[in-house]
């Protein structure tokens, strides 16, 4: 469990459930005898081991004593580990404006070392201009003062991306360029950004263009995210209306991996990506 201290509460929760997984299978019992030794049901202990809840020290101390883990050095890493999960992290301030199935997502970007995402619709937020943010928000029909923290949430996070702890491969399609979100400033003042910010050493920057055709185009928009500790698989994150998937079976990483990889292939090089960019400004 190398590197645990350095990733955030999600990503900690997600590496403690996989742990407390691979013991109770070490030592053959069932997820219906742990739910009893906890006092709980099945579906806890389910959601305990993908990292989809929070943990008491008492359940843990309990799992680590039923799976016969009395060593006391490896029972206080995995208590620390469970401490750590539980601290809230930095977004819980925004708990009030985030819906619930958005905060594990923004949880996993903290932790994420490396970023995918295919952006059919908007400019991928991590790359969004407060005005563009602001525009792109508002279409949600929110209070002006939900609008204002939504945006300081979107430069939050960007703040990694930013200070070159993340690196981010964006594939964004042409009609997002185009598309006029906030009137022409606005988008004007966010193509240059991604002029200017496409050359730092973090990020990839791609165009799909109009001719790359349907066929090798995704059904939607989604995002894969890679984390250091190599004990954590990828997730894949699709946004759907109201709601957002995570997939992290193996089959279905795979699958979306395939499908980035095709989308990066049609699409634009980096640096025909900047010019089709500058391009468009020129039409502005």
């Amino acid at each position: 469990m190398a590197n645990a201290g350095a990733s955030g509460p999600t990503a900690l929760r997600i590496l403690l459930g996989s742990e407390l997984r691979r013991l109770r299978d070490k030592a053959g019992v069932a997820s219906v005898e742990a739910a009893r030794a906890i006092g709980g049901s099945e579906s806890k202990i389910s959601r305990m081991e993908l990292g989809r809840s929070g943990f008491k020290e008492a359940d843990v101390a309990i799992l680590l004593s039923l799976y016969g883990i009395t060593a006391e050095e490896e029972r206080d890493q995995l208590l620390t580990l469970a401490r750590r999960a539980n601290q809230p992290g930095w977004w819980h301030s925004y708990g009030d404006i985030l819906p619930s199935w958005f905060q594990p997502y923004v949880g996993l970007e903290q932790a994420a070392a490396r970023i995918r995402t295919y952006e059919p619709q908007f400019i991928p937020g991590l790359l969004q201009t407060e005005e563009y943010a602001a525009a792109v928000i508002s279409l949600g029909d929110f209070p002006p003062e939900d609008v204002e923290r939504r945006v300081s949430l979107r430069a939050t996070r960007q703040r990694r991306f930013r200070d070159g702890v993340l690196r981010l491969w964006a594939v964004i399609d042409e009609v997002a360029l185009r598309r006029p979100v906030g009137g022409p400033e606005v988008l004007r003042g966010q193509l240059e950004y991604l002029m200017t910010v496409a050359k730092q050493p973090g990020l990839t920057l791609q165009v799909t263009p109009f001719e790359a055709g349907a066929l090798h185009a995704a059904p939607g928009g989604f995002t894969i995210l890679r984390f250091a500790d190599p004990q954590l698989t990828d997730v894949v994150y699709v946004e759907q209306l109201g709601n957002a998937l995570y997939l992290d079976k193996r089959e279905d990483v795979d699958r979306y991996t395939l499908a980035m990889d095709r989308l990066s292939v049609v699409s634009a090089t980096p640096d025909e990506s900047i010019d089709l960019i500058g391009t468009i400004l020129e039409g502005l």
